[in-house]
């Protein structure tokens, strides 16, 4: 699997840009803004964007209209992402018109699109490149062409559905916290899910090196990282070759080294596919406590018609065994998921079966969307679409369901001490109180001393559907 660090174009752009800006600079540097949509993976590239951005003499703001370059990070998955995005970037006409200067970037998985790099070479005359996320490296390169006078760029994604786009190391990361952190360790995918867009955006899987992955999470560890999520499209197949071998070992023996390391830090991943959530993972997370008791596992659709019409290669009974092992290894397990509604094809009978797998596995938490079309997958070529007006009401009785299952859920842990990272600070009815997430990934306020960073000890006090309240004790 081809990796390679920042190319010397790259490295001589970002000196070059740094120097102009460095020339430019009167008295405060100029601002860089970034703008990200979409998933955990998108966040995790859009800290890429910022670092090269501070290595390029930028300062960051929350402010777009007091930057020199904005750049947007996109997101393809759903209609609306898209439409939110580009209507975002309409409003950015005004400020090119008030700063001839400024330089604006469109970026990630719907530039990968050749029908949207079109749209914004020929619609958006303010927008002065695209760059897909397997290219994010030549960012600086952008920049200083655009710098320096030069012609608007529009490249289509050099790397197709069936290619794999080499892994570039070296990137500088700007985070915004030192406690948490996103950690990727693959891009792209594998799957073909029949309705999902990121193998043709992304690209295929492709994984980092062991070294290249340990070497990080060390660094974070030392700079006082307390929670460090795993990241990947499909996180559990880290490590597999294009022939299927797994010559640095699978997921369950990379995370299990991990949890190794000394340091208080808790371990976490996302997303996994059901078909690679193998009993060694399950018996790796058992064993260790630094990684959290927290199971993201997509379920789609709890109708094995429509799942073998997604192309998801596992059918209901499959996925409810790998529940039943992961509560009987570990009792305490959070677990949360994703739901598609409306797919089409679905029938009462579907969308009855999903609804019987929320009530047998009283899932934590769902992230739960209705179905959108996106142009070059096979679903949205079926005939069979299913009606809004229908697919908008099988959304709302799902919704209702799991708001009692959460609510449920969370009341039984009233009572209970939780361990929890603080991560700020919420005013309501006028008192301070402080917010945090438990091992779990469940929102919590509580009163008492703690600063953004440190784990405390919860006493839950009081649960309501989708968030915990207590107090240090």
């Amino acid at each position: 699997m081809p990796i390679s660090l920042l190319p010397p174009d790259t490295l001589r752009a970002i000196a070059e840009v740094r120097a102009r800006n460095d020339a430019a600079a009167a008295g405060e540097r100029p601002a860089a803004f970034v703008l990200t949509f979409g998933c955990q993976q998108n966040e995790a590239d859009s800290e890429k964007m910022r670092g090269m951005a501070a290595e390029m003499g930028y300062r960051m703001t929350e402010r777009p209209e007091e930057a020199g370059l904005i750049l947007v990070n996109t997101c393809a998955i759903r209609e609306h992402a898209e439409k939110k995005a580009l209507s975002i970037i309409g409003q950015y006409k005004h400020l090119r018109a008030a700063r001839p200067s400024l330089i604006i970037g469109v970026c990630g998985c719907m530039v990968a699109q050749p029908h949207r790099v079109e749209e914004f070479k020929l619609r958006y005359p303010y927008v002065d490149f695209t760059l897909d996320a397997a290219a994010l490296h030549r960012l600086p390169e952008m920049v200083l062409a655009r710098m320096a006078g030069g012609r608007r760029e529009f490249p289509l994604p050099a790397y197709g559905p069936s290619d794999v786009p080499p892994v570039v190391e070296g990137m500088p990361i700007h985070r915004e916290t030192k406690w948490r952190a996103w950690l990727s360790i693959m891009y792209g995918c594998n799957n073909f899910c029949s309705y999902c867009i990121v193998p043709h955006v992304r690209g295929r899987e492709r994984s980092r090196r062991l070294a290249d992955i340990e070497a990080e999470a060390r660094a974070l560890i030392v700079e006082g990282c307390r929670d460090i999520t795993l990241l990947g499209q499909n996180v559990n197949s880290w490590g597999r070759m294009p022939d299927g071998s797994f010559p640095e070992g699978d997921f369950a023996a990379l995370i299990g080294r991990l949890a190794e390391l000394e340091g208080d830090f808790r371990l976490r991943f996302m997303t996994s596919h059901p078909k690679d959530a193998s009993d060694a993972l399950i018996e790796t997370m058992a064993r260790h406590e630094k990684i959290a008791r927290h199971f993201h596992l997509p379920l789609q659709s709890g109708s094995d018609a429509v799942l073998a019409r997604m192309n998801r290669r596992y059918t209901a009974e499959h996925y409810l065994g790998i529940v039943d092992r992961l509560r009987a290894a570990m009792p305490d397990i959070t677990l949360t998921t994703d739901i598609i509604v409306g797919f089409p094809g679905e029938t009462e009978e579907d969308f009855e079966a999903t609804l019987d797998v929320l009530r047998r596995v009283r899932f934590d938490m769902i992230y739960s969307f209705i179905y959108s079309p996106r142009k070059g997958t096979p679903a949205a070529e079926y005939a069979d679409q299913i009606p809004a007006d229908v697919a908008h009401a099988r959304f709302d009785r799902l919704i209702a369901l799991q708001n009692e299952i959460s609510f449920e859920k969370n009341k039984q842990a009233e009572g209970k001490t939780l361990r929890v990272l603080c991560d700020g600070e919420k005013v309501q009815g006028g008192e301070t109180l402080r917010s945090g997430r438990t091992d779990g990934g469940k929102l919590v306020y509580f009163s008492g001393d703690a600063r953004p960073g440190d784990v405390v000890q919860v006493k839950i006090e009081r649960a309501e559907p989708f968030v915990l309240r207590g107090k240090i004790g």
